[in-house]
């Protein structure tokens, strides 16, 4: 975890420097509302070219199949030569949970120690992780939609860690008592109210990623500095910042910056100890890119793998 937040550092300020290129996602929906996705990007600073492609079906309760699907394929950025096919999934757990934790370290107030983690899939135990190494966890909040499956949680992250967990019946309960927050959920309508948050706690938004979904109602983004990974990304995809924006509660102006932004000195980040920051994580092609570059460097170098003929 601590290896990919240092790579994702340095992706992000290269990004918001403009040493990437990164266009927006297609998403493409096919029939029962499945989706279809497809996310290319060069990453600058290593020079690192590929694409994720991605399906999200709403399958995970009926079948043996994941809801969320796909590979990612490393091309050669000198020749354009495939190099390697790896799962996405993996991939994906890890950079968009070390990307919050990326965030946290930037934004959270330094003694930040309990930790609300709402959802109870793959998102939720890598997020585990990642807040641990970002800030020193001494209780755990989780919630959960099923309330069997954040108890499954709970037994598995007690295999890692000494830390208080408990698994609440609300929201409300979880937020109300955390400063820093973790939305990993599937949820189309907001779960999380401006009201219950404490002041000085940070989010990390992460489970809505279309324009007509979001985690958190309007009144908590009007509570928050927002910090994006994408300010392109959020302006377009964003639920959490459309909806509001809609109802002309915000503009543009509400963003604060991107973590790119704040890396590279160019933004302050948090500036107030009962500041309330929020960092919503869309997530980048750019972070599957280097992501998956590391993980053939560091297959080359220990001749881990299976060579294929195509």
């Amino acid at each position: 975890m601590r290896t990919c937040m240092d790579i994702l550092s340095k992706t992000f300020q290269a990004y918001s420097k403009g040493i990437s290129v990164q266009p927006l996602r297609t998403m493409m929906q096919v029939k029962n509302k499945n989706i279809l996705g497809c996310m290319p990007a060069y990453e600058g600073n290593s020079d690192a070219l590929a694409v994720k492609l991605i399906s999200i079906f709403n399958n995970e309760a009926k079948t043996n199949f994941d809801s969320h699907q796909g590979l990612v394929v490393l091309f050669s950025a000198k020749h354009g030569n495939p190099l390697a096919v790896m799962d996405a999934i993996e991939i994906t757990a890890l950079r968009t949970a070390a990307a919050s934790g990326v965030a946290t370290e930037l934004l959270a107030n330094h003694e930040s120690n309990t930790l609300a983690i709402l959802g109870s899939g793959v998102q939720a135990k890598s997020h585990f992780f990642a807040m641990n190494e970002a800030r020193p966890i001494s209780s755990v909040y989780i919630w959960s939609r099923s309330l069997a499956n954040a108890n499954i949680l709970a037994k598995e992250l007690s295999k890692f860690t000494s830390i208080e967990i408990q698994v609440l019946q609300t929201v409300k309960e979880a937020v109300k008592n955390a400063n820093l927050i973790c939305t990993l959920t599937g949820t189309k309508e907001p779960i999380v109210k401006g009201d219950w948050l404490i002041a000085g706690c940070h989010i990390n938004a992460v489970g809505a990623c279309s324009p007509t979904t979001r985690e958190l109602d309007s009144d908590a983004i009007l509570k928050s500095k927002l910090f994006v990974d994408s300010r392109e990304s959020a302006l377009n995809e964003a639920g959490e910042f459309i909806i509001p924006a809609s109802e002309g509660l915000i503009n543009e102006a509400h963003i604060a910056g991107e973590l790119g932004e704040v890396l590279g000195g160019k933004i302050k980040g948090r500036t107030d100890q009962n500041q309330i920051t929020l960092f919503k994580s869309l997530g980048m092609a750019v972070e599957d890119v280097v992501a998956a570059q590391h993980i053939y460097n560091t297959a080359l170098k220990n001749d881990k793998g299976v060579w294929i003929d195509i």
